[in-house]
């Protein structure tokens, strides 16, 4: 087969699904080593393209913005000029379907949504959320490739492993929680949470990137021990994160991006997870573990699946400071302090 193709993928979404994504994109130039990958996502995940050599363009596409219709014109405009061989799309809006196939592009990918999907794709796809992220979005290429990049995979210059380290990055996007998504605990929590692993003698770093200034601003207010190393402000982007991610013992995080950079770099990771599906978000894996409440909700997960927002009551982060503690250092108890 003709190794030398055009390929458009297009995956809109946050940092995270990006790095979601990774997996499909690597399978696809496993299997056409001389390709050209032009990937067109959302602005604000432009970050991507510093984490891998895998992608060789970018399209900037503002589907969130005012002018969305006019951004979704501009993304057909640069499919219909760009003379490409091959579409995969991870929509799965009905109306997808119609934008592939107006491409013009020979082969189309994209999810199965109907009779109308199956006669304007050459790939209609079943869609199985009830898998993790990354297999989701693999699943779109079957029909391309028999390569099976399971995990993702991102390219830097790891650095050497400090003994005896948690690194701590509490946050989660700020559009989350302007959305009313609460997926973390509380700033009080997570200085706690500090004190306890210093007490314990483990090398704790405190690490955020800029939606995070007023979540680390109240951890500090309410951080007692001094015995810890504030990286605010340290790391100037994904990539400067992920050199120092791979750098240390064990990985402490919300459900976030964050979390799937230290999964790609296979980092001893610990994640707190409350009304998003674990299943979907996290491998099946011996270097992850979720930290969760024992809150018994029959409705857990609800968010995405269930509800667009959190509910009042967020019984799912009533996680204390001593269960995270103690999942991290690994011991059957440490000691309310």
């Amino acid at each position: 087969m003709n190794d030398k193709k055009k390929i458009l993928a297009i995956n809109f979404g946050g940092i995270g699904d990006e790095i979601f994504f990774l997996p499909t994109l690597i399978s696809l130039k496993k299997e056409f080593p001389n390709s050209e990958i032009t990937l067109a996502l959302e602005p604000r995940s432009k970050s991507v393209k510093d984490l891998t050599s895998t992608i060789d363009k970018l399209i900037l596409i503002d589907v969130k913005g005012k002018k969305k219709y006019f951004e979704m014109l501009k993304l057909l405009f640069e499919a219909q000029k760009g003379h490409f061989d091959i579409v995969i799309s991870s929509g799965s809006n009905k109306l997808i379907s119609i934008l592939l196939f107006m491409t013009g592009i020979k082969i189309r990918c994209g999810y199965f949504t109907g009779n109308l999907s199956k006669k304007l794709l050459t790939h209609a796809v079943p869609l199985n959320k009830n898998q993790y992220a990354c297999k989701m979005y693999h699943d779109l290429i079957r029909g391309l490739t028999e390569y099976n990049t399971e995990l993702p995979e991102i390219e830097i210059e790891k650095r050497e492993k400090i003994a005896n380290t948690v690194l701590i990055h509490p946050g989660v996007s700020k559009l989350s929680v302007q959305k009313g998504c609460i997926k973390t605990i509380t700033p009080e929590i997570w200085a706690k949470t500090i004190d306890l692993l210093a007490a314990e003698g483990k090398k704790v770093m405190l690490v955020g990137g800029p939606d995070d200034k007023e979540c680390i601003a109240e951890i500090l207010k309410n951080v007692r021990t001094k015995n810890f190393e504030n990286l605010y402000g340290t790391t100037k982007n994904m990539k400067d994160l992920a050199e120092l991610i791979s750098s240390v013992d064990k990985f402490l995080c919300s459900d976030s991006a964050p979390l799937h950079i230290a999964v790609a770099l296979k980092t001893r990771t610990y994640v707190i997870f409350g009304p998003t599906d674990v299943n979907s978000l996290i491998p099946k894996s011996d270097f992850v573990t979720p930290i969760m409440a024992n809150d018994n909700c029959e409705l857990k997960p609800c968010l995405w699946a269930r509800r667009q927002t959190t509910c009042k009551n967020l019984n799912c982060l009533k996680i204390t400071a001593a269960q995270i503690a103690n999942t991290v250092c690994a011991k059957e108890e440490i000691a309310n302090r």
